[in-house]
């Protein structure tokens, strides 16, 4: 039986980063990064500015910060960003700016600044969903298995994205939360959360989990994930369940993206599978 586990080992080439956030050197094509689309960015985002607009405090310091929330080019952002935590380390901004930075890290595809920010982050602020969830995502798309400590590093991921789970399920609508806002906060930070541990499963070779886990975040991403359709369709085929790899592989076929050839090829091997089958 064919196995897309190992089409997988040597790891997942990272989205591309969305348009406008092209890093030195770099064309960005169509938009293509999931996390910089997903409901719950666009939520966090309009709750960062009505919590900076309901707290002012000293002008220079709300300056500061104005100026690093506005900034839509990842390299200003960074040097914005690394500027202000150097002056208001203990800032009540800190959490929301590490939280960015990450951002405009992984869209830079700097996997090394990406996790010594989202490592500090969450070392002073260890109950941050965005962080947790997204770091849960990160590790287990840029993983090879003969890396150090390859291992440990899927169980930190899975820890991080159980927690993010756990909290959210217990989570209290703050004031400056609409309830729209609220639920698409939660409803994107789950889902980021659930294609995490579906790619944690699948680097294990336990493809059931997998596929619940990703069947659980595809309905909540905002823009489908290609990686996310395309893993799912390898957990199916490995289940011997070729009806419905075809049926993820095909709609994984209809996004534009660097997977989408592969995704072409692997549904019709997964519908001659299921041919064979009957």
């Amino acid at each position: 039986m064919w196995l897309a586990a190992g089409l997988m080992a040597a790891g997942l080439f990272l989205p591309a980063v969305s348009n406008g956030q092209a890093g030195p050197g770099n064309s960005a094509g169509p938009s293509t990064n999931p996390l910089s689309q997903t409901d719950s960015v666009r939520a966090t985002e309009e709750i960062n500015d009505a919590n900076m607009r309901q707290h002012l405090g000293d002008p220079k310091e709300e300056a500061a910060y104005q100026a690093f929330y506005k900034s839509s080019e990842d390299a200003k952002k960074i040097k914005l960003g690394n500027a202000f935590l150097a002056k208001y380390p203990g800032d009540r901004y800190s959490e929301a700016v590490y939280e960015e930075l990450a951002q405009a890290y992984y869209n830079r595809k700097d996997l090394a600044d990406f996790y010594t920010y989202s490592d500090k982050g969450l070392s002073l602020f260890p109950d941050d969903v965005h962080l947790l969830a997204l770091t849960g995502w990160v590790i287990p798309r840029a993983f090879t298995p003969d890396e150090p400590d390859a291992d440990k590093k899927l169980d930190k991921a899975e820890t991080y994205e159980k927690h993010a789970l756990s909290l959210m399920g217990t989570m209290v609508k703050p004031d400056i939360f609409t309830d729209e806002q609220f639920a698409q906060f939660k409803t994107g930070e789950s889902a980021v959360a659930h294609s995490g541990l579906g790619l944690i499963y699948f680097r294990r070779e336990k493809y059931e989990e997998s596929a619940k886990e990703l069947q659980i975040a595809i309905p909540g991403e905002a823009n489908p994930d290609q990686t996310d359709l395309f893993i799912l369709g390898a957990d199916f085929e490995n289940l011997s369940h070729f009806k419905e790899a075809a049926d993820a592989f095909n709609r994984c076929a209809q996004i534009t993206g660097m997977m989408q050839d592969r995704c072409k090829q692997y549904a019709g091997v997964a519908t001659k599978n299921a041919g064979d089958a009957k």
